[in-house]
This record gives structure tokens, C-alpha cells and sequence, in this order.
């Protein structure tokens, strides 16, 4: 059998060695445009700031060592131009000599990526403006820095490599302006959480423009907001707006693309068209939750196919089991995790929803704790987890983590309550976050101690709605601030003073985090209120949000 992989990054290089494990019968080629092979794409930003020394940290397995390693005749620096399914040959050229040739296959895997996407608006092209996808991006983008007295930069997009970018380059001293079309950074978030990721990029001297577009480079950056343009000095610019399937030889091969954009695969990597396999970023994958097609490009899911196709068409029967598009990004100061549905995708997918937002430390301060925030949300029909977002600076990665090993499996809100968690008070606190997550979120799922978020209680409040909030917080709290409207009742002198409330109105309790407003809601429904909601987060989360939606 001849098998042909198209790229060497994670995809393309799993498969063929997954080939290779399975039999030594294979003629297995790789052919790869670029220079470098098996490159970790996710540390290209660190490389920019120091954090990784030399670019070769980035590309330890050259194409000598894969193919003295697995016996793959690995071709850099050769293009595949076209394919003819009908009489399974690609075209290749060699880019060095310019040379064009036939080779034959009797399986085709297209590992072929992405490329960065690039607003087309003039000036896009000029010295000066770059993308950054793979290591000869992060050399040239290293070797202007270095050249040219760069101090400073303009990046347009606020995802995972704008703002990892962002958090190195300012770490070099430079001024660093990012610009977001969307609402938020991270958009791919609620926005109740990524307003959090907004704030920790300003806290860090990071001039962050969201509702904002890219309307030109004409030395400078031209930017547009609804007030009209702007103009933002740049030394050096980087697009990092997103990225988009390479189709090229998916279309060429005659295979379907999916509903996603990316080309359409089953469980194995097998396109529609016989004898062609399409792995990574260039290849669908299907929600864990939902069983719908998703495309979520990221380095783990991509050598989790590459190893699958290499497996199945070499006669293994393993089988993709769809992911959550879990995922994690240092932000300067915190850790910024999601896995699974957002609030909105979940309503959007027709949920009926609770959410919960849980502040709590990783472990107890006594030991250096700090503060988190879980963002859950489950089904309140039959309390099924279905997503998570973590912020915080320590212990991040081990809840989303956990979170997402939950989801996968179907567990329920209580469920997470009775997951024999690891506990030493200098790893975590007795009840860990991940337990008193599910506590709260159960409650309302049950009915028990229902939960309200802020963007929930100022849409109700500005739909005309009357509610009467609570604020059981003590006077010294209280002066620090509060909600807007809301009553000052302490929780000692509740039970005396409940006389002072309407029973019949829709009610609020709150205190800074949660659980004392979860007391006073327990009281007031004891006293006979019947609707009785806990500001989920308290005023910490209340605040967080508002600052950032302009509230005061």
C-alpha cells in the first residue's frame, strides 16, 4: 500500500506515524511546502518574547529524524498542487528547482491546515504587517523587532495568538494596541467572562479596541469604530483575526465540505471521495455535546486525528470521539479556560439553562490561595453539564480539566458534588471549586436556591420588570458598593425586617460572593416568599460585569 500525507504539522506527521506502528509494509511519503515539520504553532508567541530562546525549541524533530525514525520518505519544500482522484495521483512541485511530477497513491491523507486570514483592506501588503502561523512567520516577525527599533504594535484580533502576542510583546516594553470587532477579547466566550479578560488586558497597559475595524495601513494603522476612524501609530502590525481551512485539494479531490466551512469526515477521517482521508485543522469534527458538526482548529484535536485516520487505514478500528473545543490561554495575570457549551450556545441549541457563577480559591488562603471564577452551565431539565468557563490565576487547568473529563462522560450537576477529588490544602481546598460548582448549580437546577446572573437581572430590570434586590451584606460591605436599586438588609436582622419586602414581588438576595446571599434567599423563602432568586457571583461578579458594559 502507498499511502501520501499532504502537510507535516500535527495532523499530517500522527498519521503517518500511526501507519507506520501499525505495519512495515506501508511506502508512506509526506510532502510539506514549508521547511519545518511537526512545529508547535502555539509557542510561536513566546519565541517573540523571549520565553522560548531559540526557534528550534519550537521544531525539534526535523524531517531527517522523522524519517530515519518511522521510514517515511519526508519531502519538504514540495508543494501539492492538484489531485485526480479518478487515477489517485497528486501533482507535486518542488519549489527549490521548480520542478512538477506524478506520484500515485492508494490512500490520500490531506493534513493541508490552515492559512491566517487577512482582511482585504489596502495596505495589508506593506513591510511591516505580518501573520503568524508557523516559525518562518515568527522569524520574520522576530527579525523586524530586532532590526527596526520597534516600540510599537498594532494586533488586530483578540484570540488565542493575539493575545498571547499582546502578553509578550508587552513584556518586551513595547506599547501594544489590540483591535476586536467583537464586543469582547476572547469572543468565543459569554461575555460576562471575557469583560474579565478586557479588564486584565488594561490592568497590563494593553490599549484594548473592541467594536472596532481594520480600515486601512497606510504607514500607520486606520481603524473605525461607530465614532468614525482613528489613526494608530505602529512600528510593526500583526493580523491575527482568525484562520480558514485550506480547501485547495479537499475541492480538488472532489470531497464534500461540511456545514462548518471545513471539509466533512466520518469518525475516521474519511472524506466522501474513495481513498481520501482529511485530518486536523482542515477537517470537521462534531460537538461532544450536541452531535452536531464543530470546528474548533486546535493542535490537541488535530494529533488526536491524524492518529485515528493513520490507525483506520492501516486496519485499526479506532474512532473520533468528538471534543469540546476545551481550551486554555495565559492572559498576563490569569489563566483564561472553557470547555463545552457557552450560556449562549446552549440556548441557542434550544437548552433551558441554569447558570452558576462560582468565585472560590484554589486552595486555602492560609497557603496563598487565590480567587477563581467558574462560569457552569447545565440543562435544568435534566441537570446535564454542558459547558464551563474558568478564570483565575492558579488552578485553572486543573478544574477546566476536570470539567471537561465530566462533560464528556454525561455527568450531572450533582454529580460533581461526589467526584473523589485529590486534596491537600496546598493543592486545593477541602470542598474544591469543581465540588461547590456543582452544589450550587444542582440547587438550581432542583429548584432549591435558584440563581439570577447580572446580565439576566439588568435584562429583566431594563425590560420594565420590578424587582425588589437585597443587599444582606454588612455596612462596611455595603460602602464599598453595591447594586443600583437595591435595599440594604443585613443578614442578622433579616428575619426581624422582612416586614419591610413585598412578598409578591420577585426577589433578589446578595452578598460579595454568593453564599452569604444564598443564606438570606434560604430565609426569605422560609418566611413564605415564594420567588426568591441568589445574584449569582454576588456584587464581586455583578461589578466585574457592569464595569465592562459601561454600567457604573
Amino acid at each position: 500500500m502507498r499511502i501520501v500525507v499532504v502537510g507535516s504539522v500535527a495532523a499530517g506527521t500522527s498519521a503517518a506515524a500511526k501507519a507506520r506502528r501499525n505495519t512495515e509494509d506501508a511506502q508512506i511519503t509526506i510532502y510539506e511546502r514549508d521547511t519545518d515539520i511537526s512545529y508547535s504553532g502555539c509557542g510561536l508567541p513566546y519565541y517573540l518574547g523571549g520565553a522560548v530562546e531559540s526557534i528550534d525549541d519550537l521544531t525539534p524533530r526535523d524531517a531527517a529524524w522523522f524519517a530515519e525514525r518511522y521510514d517515511v520518505d519526508v519531502r519538504t519544500g514540495h508543494e501539492v498542487t492538484d489531485v485526480d482522484p479518478a487515477a489517485r495521483t497528486v501533482t507535486v512541485r518542488d519549489l527549490a528547482s521548480g520542478e512538477t511530477f506524478t506520484d500515485t497513491y492508494d490512500e490520500l491523507v490531506l493534513a493541508t491546515g490552515v492559512s491566517p486570514v487577512v482582511p482585504p483592506v489596502p495596505g495589508v501588503d506593506r513591510p511591516g504587517v505580518f501573520t503568524l502561523r508557523n516559525p518562518s512567520d515568527a522569524r520574520a516577525v522576530h527579525a523586524w523587532i530586532t532590526e527596526h527599533d520597534v516600540a510599537r504594535v498594532v494586533i488586530v484580533g483578540a484570540g488565542y495568538i493575539g493575545l498571547e502576542t499582546a502578553e509578550q510583546l508587552v513584556g518586551r516594553g513595547l506599547e501594544v494596541t489590540v483591535v476586536e470587532a467583537q464586543e469582547h477579547a476572547m469572543p468565543r466566550m459569554d461575555d460576562d467572562m471575557s469583560a474579565r479578560v478586557d479588564a486584565e488586558l488594561r490592568a497590563h497597559g494593553v490599549e484594548l479596541l473592541t467594536r472596532t475595524r481594520l480600515a486601512r495601513i497606510d504607514g500607520d494603522v486606520v481603524v473605525q469604530d461607530a465614532d468614525g476612524e482613528r489613526t494608530l501609530p505602529a512600528d510593526l502590525v500583526l493580523i491575527a483575526v482568525g484562520v480558514r481551512p485550506n480547501l485547495d485539494l479537499v475541492r480538488a479531490a472532489g470531497a464534500t465540505v461540511g456545514p462548518t466551512g471545513a471539509v466533512a469526515v466520518d469518525r475516521q477521517g474519511r472524506t466522501d471521495a474513495p481513498h481520501v482521508w482529511a485530518v486536523g485543522d482542515v477537517a470537521e469534527s462534531f460537538d461532544v455535546v450536541t452531535g452536531e458538526p464543530t470546528w474548533v482548529p486546535l493542535g490537541s484535536t488535530a494529533n488526536k486525528m491524524g492518529r485515528i485516520a493513520g490507525d483506520a487505514l492501516t486496519g485499526g478500528s479506532l474512532a473520533h470521539r468528538g471534543i469540546l473545543g476545551t481550551s486554555i490561554v495565559r492572559v498576563f495575570d490569569q489563566a483564561v479556560g472553557q470547555t463545552g457549551l457557552t450560556e449562549d450556545r446552549a440556548r441557542e441549541a434550544g437548552h433551558d439553562v441554569v447558570v452558576v457563577h462560582n468565585i472560590k480559591p484554589d486552595r486555602p488562603p492560609y497557603l496563598g490561595g487565590q480567587e477563581m471564577l467558574i462560569k457552569a452551565v447545565a440543562d435544568r431539565a435534566t441537570g446535564r453539564l454542558l459547558g464551563a468557563q474558568v478564570i483565575g490565576p492558579s488552578g485553572v487547568d486543573k478544574r477546566i480539566d476536570v470539567l471537561a473529563t465530566a462533560i464528556t462522560y454525561g455527568a450531572t450537576a450533582d454529580d460533581l458534588f461526589h467526584l473523589d477529588l485529590a486534596y491537600a490544602p496546598t493543592y486545593a481546598t477541602t470542598k474544591d471549586p469543581v465540588h461547590y460548582t456543582g452544589m450550587a448549580l444542582d440547587n438550581a437546577v432542583r429548584g432549591s436556591a435558584p440563581l439570577l446572573s447580572p446580565a439576566e437581572l439588568d435584562r429583566r430590570r431594563a425590560a420594565g420588570e420590578t424587582i425588589q434586590v437585597v443587599d444582606v451584606r454588612s455596612a462596611a460591605d455595603r460602602a464599598k458598593g453595591y447594586v443600583e436599586g437595591s435595599v440594604h438588609i443585613p443578614l442578622a436582622e433579616l428575619r426581624a425586617r422582612a416586614g419591610e419586602l413585598d412578598t409578591a414581588l420577585a426577589t433578589v438576595t446578595y452578598c460579595n460572593k454568593g453564599v452569604t446571599g444564598n443564606a438570606g434567599q434560604n430565609v426569605l423563602r422560609n418566611l413564605g416568599f415564594t420567588d426568591v432568586a441568589n445574584l449569582s457571583g454576588g456584587n464581586r461578579n455583578y461589578r466585574a460585569f457592569g464595569s465592562a458594559e459601561g454600567r457604573p
